[in-house]
């Protein structure tokens, strides 16, 4: 059994959207993001940052527990579902591009998001700094134009969808609802039209929402 703790509208959602494209059953443990029950001992203990997403296995062995989006990625990949066709073999040509695309998401576009929305979203104005969010706002344009250039030629980052998609398109969707410039990347821009359409990112936007 598979239990992914989440939040609506959070990073979760790329989890969310990789286990409802490979048809995988699952169990939501819904938190409101940043509500004080991420904090308490019940959860640290699972998570000991008190932040999603969090997956759970439950295997004959005990449960395995892994709390990273990439290493999330793998484990479902390789461990439960090798045979999905969302990643490339080993040995395959494509696989280093990949994997550099796969941790590209947290090593690049991650982390400007993430400061982008504290200071544009959390922060309380009188401990907003304009100097950083627009210093993340030009990084994050700068890292979306590498994501421009592998695109050329490709309708997602590795040719096929994959795994890698669920973690750079999500970064990507976010980036524009947060106004990243896209204006002179179509590439970027019709990749995350592509995304947007699937199924599966839809189903993952609508995961744990209160109607």
């Amino acid at each position: 059994m598979l239990t992914l703790f989440h939040a609506p509208d959070s990073r979760s959602v790329r989890t969310v959207w990789l286990l409802e494209e490979l048809g995988l059953d699952y169990q939501l443990e819904v938190f409101k993001l940043g509500e004080k029950r991420m904090r308490e001992p019940q959860y640290v203990a699972v998570n000991p940052n008190g932040r999603v997403p969090t997956l759970v296995h439950q295997t004959e062995n005990g449960p395995v527990t892994v709390h990273e989006s990439g290493a999330i990625v793998e484990y479902v990949l390789d461990r439960l579902v090798p045979g999905s066709g969302l990643k490339p073999a080993i040995h395959d040509p494509l696989y280093p591009e990949y994997l550099q695309w796969l941790h590209y998401c947290e090593g690049m576009l991650g982390p400007q998001i993430n400061l982008i929305v504290v200071e544009a979203v959390f922060l309380p104005p009188e401990k907003k700094s304009e100097v950083h969010e627009q210093r993340a706002r030009r990084l994050l344009g700068k890292m979306l134009h590498a994501v421009e250039q592998q695109l050329e030629g490709r309708e997602y980052i590795n040719g096929a969808f994959s795994g890698a998609d669920t973690l750079i398109g999500h970064a990507c969707v976010v980036a524009k609802r947060l106004g990243a410039d896209i204006a002179q990347m179509p590439n970027v821009a019709a990749y995350i039209d592509r995304c947007q359409a699937r199924p599966a990112l839809k189903a993952a936007w609508a995961a744990g929402v209160e109607n």
